[in-house]
């Protein structure tokens, strides 16, 4: 059985360019882990707020 997962790779890159854009705007260590926490949650706020601007 073979299984492809294309948008898989997409939302990697998109992870890492994430992460280094906010671990370039962090000022310190947990600022640049909390950039990884955002790097990791910042589609579902963005679908979020999609909703909500479309509802």
């Amino acid at each position: 059985m073979k299984c492809e997962t294309p948008m898989g790779g997409m939302y990697f890159v998109a992870f890492i360019g994430a992460a280094v854009f906010f671990i370039q705007q962090s000022s310190g260590f947990w600022s640049g882990v909390w950039g990884i926490i955002k790097a990791l949650v910042w589609p579902a706020i963005l679908v979020y707020r999609l909703l909500i601007y479309l509802g």
